[in-house]
């Protein structure tokens, strides 16, 4: 036998059709995960709740989420076409019996035994499935053309498929108030649909007490449009959005809201609000943070800051840093990792954004930037990818594994989230901080979700606040 002929763990034979015989048989072992059940759902488009939805399944006869019947013909096929006979076969009919539901943790045992060999290499096996039990979930025939070629192919990686579950997600990022009591949080001139439907629903999700400001009369016209029922929210009349900001800020002074969250004005209409006024400063400077769910990221991600400090100093970007690092504390990440970003991971005198990112690293060795780990220059591949870094040579505990990303200015950060929003898929939410009260800070054009998912990162920090006074 030559060394392509060896059977070891890394070659699997095939059986030929000279080879088989009736009666001979194999078997094949695999556990059913939640993942298979998604990976099988988003391959063949079928969303059936039985099999996706855990709290609607455990309402029906099976009382909890099942496999796609075809999910356990697949495995006769995977079997059949890959082990036994192998390599080289040719499937040319099935028929099965669906005996009894495969839920998630079941084990199952794929049994196949040749019953007939015909003319033309025509095989016919009885297949069937048995789960941990040794009952019979699928039984049934295949007819396959069997391999006339003997072959030892090597152990096939089947691709790997990423799930994300939006949904799943948020409803994680929701569970963290689950404990938390709702506080006041002046909603300022939600005059669009989005941004009154924000503040509705994240009062209906149990976040906030919602203080509408705005023009009344705008403000109850989208609402009817909507089907909204302002009746159990206090809204106070202004004129324009300029007003809004302004009375927001005088809320809050008056300790009448520990929160804001921003509607349909411009930002910085909101945020000249809160600098004019001495008594909501805390001497940090203020920064936007960014958080984001990938799909093909393990962990939430922090971008800063991406909204408010177009082109920061060194020192700026000081504050900027510790903000993210107190609030990633705050979302229960201590010690976070910190990639500062550039173009490139060398430091370069014609590049300024390395020269601070090296100065930045430094000043967190010397205690002038706390609690969390920092390393830069990184590009972004560096920063996120463990196999970048590591092509590229890069030591350090923080490249492919970073908690948050600080970005030189923010043109760049801006287009950094929008590409991760709009091509990623991301989900994202926003906040302000730096100030004697968090903002819920969002885009014109966020759903009602991420408002939602932005007033629950402001309520986490306003609890915070007052855990710390």
């Amino acid at each position: 036998m030559n060394d392509h002929q060896k059977s070891n763990e890394d070659l699997i034979p095939n059986f030929t059709y000279e080879e088989l015989a009736i009666g001979q048989s194999a078997r094949l072992l695999r556990t059913l995960t939640m993942q298979d059940i998604q990976a099988f759902a988003a391959v063949c488009g079928d969303a059936n709740p039985c099999q996706l939805d855990s709290e609607y399944a455990n309402g029906t006869m099976f009382r909890g989420a099942i496999a796609h019947g075809m999910w356990g013909g697949a495995l006769i096929s995977v079997f059949l076409e890959t082990q036994f006979p192998g390599a080289g076969t040719i499937y040319l009919e099935q028929d099965l019996h669906f005996m009894r539901p495969v839920k998630v943790g079941d084990t199952l045992s794929v049994n196949a035994i040749v019953v007939a060999k015909e003319d033309k290499n025509k095989i016919q096996l009885n297949c069937t499935i048995e789960n941990q039990k040794g009952e019979q979930v699928i039984h049934g025939m295949a007819r396959i053309v069997a391999p006339t070629q003997k072959m030892y192919r090597p152990r096939a990686s089947t691709p790997q498929i990423q799930i994300f579950d939006p949904e799943a997600r948020f409803r994680s990022l929701l569970s963290k108030a689950s404990l938390l009591e709702k506080v006041s949080c002046a909603v300022v001139h939600p005059c669009d649909a989005e941004s009154l439907s924000g503040a509705i629903d994240s009062a209906k999700a149990g976040l906030i007490i919602p203080i509408l400001i705005g023009p009344s009369k705008k403000i109850k016209a989208i609402a009817q449009t909507q089907g909204i029922d302002l009746e159990p929210f206090e809204l106070i009349d202004v004129a324009h959005s300029h007003a809004a900001a302004d009375k927001a800020a005088d809320l809050a002074i008056d300790g009448r809201v520990e929160m804001m969250m921003k509607g349909s004005l411009h930002t910085d209409e909101l945020i000249h609000a809160i600098l004019s006024r001495a008594e909501l400063h805390t001497g940090r400077r203020l920064s936007h943070v960014f958080r984001f769910d990938i799909p093909m990221y393990s962990k939430a991600l922090l971008i800063t800051d991406a909204a408010l400090n177009i082109r920061p100093t060194l020192l700026e970007k000081v504050d900027i840093i510790q903000n993210a690092i107190d609030f990633s504390a705050i979302l229960g990440v201590n010690n976070p990792k910190v990639a500062i970003l550039a173009a490139i991971e060398m430091v370069n005198p014609d590049m300024p954004s390395t020269i601070d990112a090296a100065a930045l690293c430094k000043m967190a060795e010397r205690g002038q930037i706390k609690g969390g780990i920092l390393d830069g220059p990184l590009a972004f591949d560096n920063a996120i990818s463990v196999h970048a870094a590591h092509i590229k040579g890069i030591q350090s505990l923080v490249a492919g594994d970073a908690d948050i990303l600080m970005v030189p200015d923010l043109e760049s950060g801006n287009m950094l989230a929008k590409q991760l929003e709009y091509f990623a898929g991301a989900n994202c939410a926003g906040i302000v901080l730096g100030a004697k009260i968090p903002i819920a800070l969002t885009s014109r054009a966020d759903s009602s979700k991420t408002r939602v998912a932005s007033a629950l990162l402001a309520l986490l920090v306003a609890h915070a606040h007052r855990s710390a006074s």
